[in-house]
């Protein structure tokens, strides 16, 4: 099941999913986009099934995690990838509680109520295979803007350490994958900024979807069996990078 499924990071991660062999469930806000995308999957001969899914209403959310038990008996994996990101403001004195309730409430408990209404399930996954990837952000790492979406995505990092904890003795495991700037719709008719947030990036690029969809293959995989509570960059070294202040030094 992986929420926000329909485009960019989730549809790269459900295509991911399918072509390894993996029955998907496009659980999004959109249903008509979420259809769409799961009916492209079965095209291509995949799996796939779509339910419209609204992560701030936990009786949607259950019915989400019902849907997928029913189409494919079982569910092993929980991508937690919807998120809402409210427009960033200059002044923090602007920025309202309407805005910061919204990206808190879909971002990070959307994700706990998923996990919650997940997590029985997950336990009973054949082989102990139970597996929750949360995608969260550079955002919630260091600072990149965009205040409440951040707050939502640094509580998605502690989130995921503590449910690790938790899960562990039901053989489910967490872990979090932390995106940069990845190619997405949410930055339509924006070439320019990415152009631009490019040369930031050690790696010379900003990320695709596919880059995200690659990591939480793993995380959600036999191959990291052994791997809880992490969070895992996949962000082209712009964490580990400067260039503002190596720019500043060359213009001095």
């Amino acid at each position: 099941m992986i929420t926000g499924a329909a485009r960019g990071i989730g549809e790269a991660t459900a295509r991911r999913f399918a072509a390894e062999g993996a029955g998907v469930l496009i659980a999004d806000l959109d249903g008509d986009a979420g259809e769409r995308t799961a009916r492209s999957i079965r095209d291509a001969g995949g799996r796939a099934e779509a339910v419209r899914c609204d992560v701030a209403d936990r009786v949607s959310v259950e019915a989400a995690v019902a849907s997928a038990v029913d189409a494919f008996g079982t569910l092993d994996v929980l991508v937690n990838n919807a998120y809402s990101c409210s427009d960033h403001k200059e002044d923090f004195a602007e920025e309202s509680d309407e805005d910061w309730l919204l990206d808190l409430d879909v971002t990070l408990v959307g994700a706990v109520r998923c996990a919650r209404a997940a997590l029985s399930h997950l336990a009973a996954a054949p082989g102990r295979r139970g597996a929750i990837v949360n995608i969260g952000s550079v955002n919630g790492l260091s600072y990149f803007g965009n205040h409440a979406y951040s707050a939502a995505k640094a509580g998605l990092v502690s989130f995921t350490q503590g449910l690790a904890v938790r899960a562990a003795p039901q053989g489910v495991r967490v872990n979090l994958v932390a995106p940069g700037t990845i190619r997405t719709p949410a930055w339509s008719g924006r070439e320019a900024v990415l152009t631009a947030a490019a040369r930031a990036y050690p790696l010379g690029r900003i990320g695709e979807p596919e880059d995200i969809a690659a990591a939480v293959a793993f995380l959600a995989s036999a191959d990291a069996a052994w791997i809880t509570g992490v969070t895992l960059p996949v962000e082209g070294g712009v964490l580990v990078a400067n260039t503002g202040f190596t720019d500043a030094l060359k213009e001095g």
